[in-house]
């Protein structure tokens, strides 16, 4: 081996060893980075209370980071401002009253409007710092780094030396990304704070409510139950949380309303009454709760149900008495009306050869009082039907309902030339209802189509199953109804404008309809437009 040899080989392995020593410490500068960040990250995950975060925030970063002060500023956005929330090692206090600076104003809008990191020198005669009182701090030399949470900036976290500093690139690395943790911690902390909060106003409202709440997990288990449900259920809720409703120690006829309505694959509310061993009624509103809002909920899976108990006993009494004072008006009112009818009656006899002026005010004098007579007998209805009182469902069968129906317009409809036309499958899946009321409802759709459909006219009677549910429909070609009127159509004695004089009715016939369609779980609808006719129609639920 020669000499030059010798000497080439030493300096290659000099350099190889320079370069394995830089590496070396490369590595080690990093490792010591990422372990900073890692540290902190750390420290500011320990805890969701917000001020207790702010706080070991600002010691995690001072450990990290050797200088004088840190703050941090989160972003309020309901005001467009940069809140001071907390700072440590600053000479004079800006937290008590915080410091509030408009957003994008100052070296810290700078920061946020640009997204980036901002560094400055001697802040005391600066004339971009907004807020003219921090010049007292004599900060020599500060950093300033938005904090990320959520892919937005939610803050800015800054340090400050109070002696001339140069920041490396590694502190402004370690700081950039420091901040971030620091941001997503804030961030997290504040959730949670404001879930808290919202969480207890919740339970505020439940357990001051007058009605009795309980909410179940998608399993039917109960996870919730308000003092209210308590007192009205007489059972404490320490024996009722985790139970499942086909478990817990309800009164039977409510238990088996509650597992019914859990079983409603509709999505739709379930609602109805139970009368207690105690004689109390309550009702009850079975609504399951979706995680997501959207019109498609059939094809959802419930996150759970949230059942609403209501002692309805003082309206059940009040209905009552209510009921009891128009009957027995009525049967007040009858008697007289009846002995008047006689009366007009014989004395319809008695002017029949008489003059003709005598004869037309007998017949308007009885048709009066047969509009009376029909005015109470819809009134004593309706408060039937609205009341309950003897309203018994059971499985019925719809083709017979129709006609039955059907058979008994047809006279009237000849009358006038109508023709009547039924639209109805040959099979009909049954539904829960009272024959008599369901009739009741059905004639009164059908005498209304009758009396303003024109000589000649026809009249249909529809029936389908849409959605687990049947529809019932009754559509004429009569004049239609202005768009203006169709929303209190089924207001009691509403009668649509310039129809009074021309076709005479109590204005209660359709009123009845929507009261016997609500009391069978389902509701009304109409269908019109001027010159082409309408539909008014009934939604029921399947037996």
């Amino acid at each position: 081996m020669t000499n030059q040899q010798s000497t080439f080989d030493e300096h290659d392995t000099d350099s190889l060893i320079y370069r394995n020593q830089m590496l070396t410490q490369e590595i080690r500068r990093r490792v010591d980075l990422l372990a900073a960040i890692n540290t902190v990250a750390a420290t500011v995950s320990q805890s969701l209370d917000l001020e207790s975060t702010l706080q070991t925030a600002l010691d995690a970063v001072l450990g990290v980071i050797k200088v004088d002060a840190a703050g941090i500023s989160l972003i309020d956005e309901s005001a467009g401002e940069l809140v001071l929330r907390a700072q440590r090692g600053w000479k004079y206090d800006f937290v008590t009253n915080p410091m509030r600076i408009p957003l994008g104003q100052g070296f810290s809008g700078m920061a946020i409007n640009n997204d980036e990191v901002v560094v400055t020198g001697d802040l005391s005669d600066d004339p971009r710092l907004y807020v003219r009182e921090f010049a007292e701090e004599r900060i020599q030399a500060m950093v300033l780094a938005p904090m990320h949470a959520r892919g937005r900036v939610v803050g800015v976290l800054s340090v400050m030396s109070y002696m001339p500093y140069r920041f490396t690139d590694e502190e402004i690395t370690v700081l950039r990304a420091v901040a971030d943790q620091v941001g997503v911690a804030l961030d997290n902390a504040r959730l949670y704070e404001d879930t808290k909060e919202q969480t207890s106003r919740l339970r505020a409202v439940l357990h001051s409510s007058g009605d009795g709440i309980i909410a179940t997990d998608n399993r039917g288990n109960i996870n919730l139950i308000n003092s209210t449900a308590e007192t009205l259920l007489g059972m404490s809720a320490s024996k009722l949380l985790g139970l499942s409703l086909r478990d817990a120690p309800f009164h039977p006829r409510l238990r088996e309303g509650m597992q019914r309505a859990l079983g409603n694959e509709t999505g739709a509310n379930t609602t109805f009454e139970v009368t207690l061993d105690d004689g109390r009624f309550v009702s009850v509103i079975v609504s399951p709760v979706y995680a997501h809002l959207s019109l498609e909920i059939d094809q959802e899976e419930a996150e759970g149900w949230v059942i609403v108990v209501r002692d309805v006993t003082h309206l059940r009494e009040a209905e009552l008495t209510r009921f009891n004072f128009i009957h027995a008006a009525a049967h007040d009112l009858k008697n007289p009306l009846g002995v008047t009818l006689g009366a007009l009656t014989m004395l319809e006899g008695e002017v029949e050869e008489g003059p003709e002026l005598q004869r037309e005010l007998v017949d308007i004098a009885i048709q009066g009082v047969d509009r009376m007579q029909d005015l109470i007998d819809n009134l004593l209805s309706l408060e039937r039907i609205e009341s309950g009182i003897g309203v018994q469902l059971k499985p019925l069968d719809v083709r017979e309902l129709i006609e039955r129906g059907a058979t008994d317009i047809t006279p009237p409809m000849k009358q006038h030339g109508q023709t009547l036309l039924l639209d109805v499958p040959p099979t009909l899946p049954p539904v829960s209802g009272d024959m008599h009321w369901l009739y009741r409802a059905l004639m009164n759709l059908l005498s209304n189509a009758n009396k303003y459909t024109q000589e000649g006219g026809e009249i249909t009677i529809r029936a389908y199953v849409q959605e687990d549910q049947l529809v019932l429909e009754v559509q004429d070609n009569g004049p239609g109804i202005p768009a203006e009127a169709q929303p209190r159509l089924f207001e009691r004695f509403y009668r649509v404008p310039n129809t009074e004089e021309t076709v005479k009715g109590t204005g209660l016939g359709l009123a009845i309809v929507k009261s016997v369609a609500e009391q069978h779980g389902g509701r009304v609808f109409i269908q019109s437009q001027v010159g082409q006719g309408s539909i008014f129609g009934m939604v029921l639920p399947l037996a």
